[in-house]
Order: C-alpha cells, then sequence, then structure tokens
C-alpha cells in the first residue's frame, strides 16, 4: 500500500479514537438517557471545558480529513506519489495527532500553527501531484 494510504487509513483510526475520546465523557457529563435519546431538545447541562474542545478537535478533523481524503485520491490515482507527497502525508497525520491536546488543553496559539501545518501539508500533496 502506497504511504499515502497508510496515513489516510492511520487518520480514520485516529478520527474513531477523537471520537472514544469524546463520547465517553460527553456520556459521564451528559447522561446515557439524554445521548442514547433522540436529541430533540438541547442537553439540561452542557458540557465540559475540555470535553466540548475534544468535540470541536474531532469534528475539525472530519472537515480535514475531506480534504486529505482528496489530496491522497489525486496523488494516488495519478500515480503521483513522491518523496514530497509521502513526507506531506506523514506531516498531515503528525499534525493531527498533536491538534488532540493542543485544543483539548488550549495550547494557544500553538493550536492553530499545528493546524496550519496539516492543511499546508494537504495542500502540498495537491500541488505535487498537478506538476
Amino acid at each position: 500500500m502506497p504511504p499515502e494510504l497508510t496515513a489516510l487509513a492511520l487518520a480514520g483510526l485516529l478520527q474513531a479514537a477523537q471520537y472514544v475520546l469524546f463520547a465517553i465523557p460527553a456520556n459521564k457529563e451528559l447522561g446515557t438517557r439524554y445521548t442514547g435519546g433522540s436529541r430533540d431538545f438541547p442537553p439540561e447541562k452542557g458540557l465540559s471545558k475540555r470535553t466540548a474542545r475534544l468535540q470541536r478537535a474531532m469534528n475539525n478533523h472530519f472537515e480535514g480529513l475531506i480534504l486529505f481524503t482528496l489530496a491522497v485520491t489525486v496523488v494516488t490515482l495519478g500515480q503521483q506519489s513522491s518523496t514530497v507527497t509521502q513526507t506531506a502525508a506523514w506531516v498531515y497525520l503528525a499534525a493531527r495527532v498533536l491538534y488532540i491536546p493542543a485544543y483539548a488543553l488550549g495550547w494557544n496559539p500553538w493550536r492553530s500553527a499545528i493546524w496550519a501545518i496539516g492543511f499546508f501539508a494537504t495542500l502540498t500533496m495537491i500541488v505535487a501531484a498537478l506538476v
């Protein structure tokens, strides 16, 4: 399997891990009666600051994963894998791993810098595939 696809598969597993990191405290804080229900109404009490941050980090990865998947698809189907695209794929994955504690623990402005590294790694893959 090309390294870019391996990084994509690991990014998918990371997304699943982020869901668990969020879901466990969310269930404890909101109660399984709410989280297992239809959620037609807002919860009586909100999430803690850290759990809400974990949710936002998870949602942010869903957004980033769309563009990263596009980049991996273009590189792989276009048979444009190179040292640049492979390195960029691993940089994206490393940035996404670091983004979780950066967001959960409020590492400002580092959280935004880590996000930007992952974003530009993804753009690098797309541009490298076009060159």
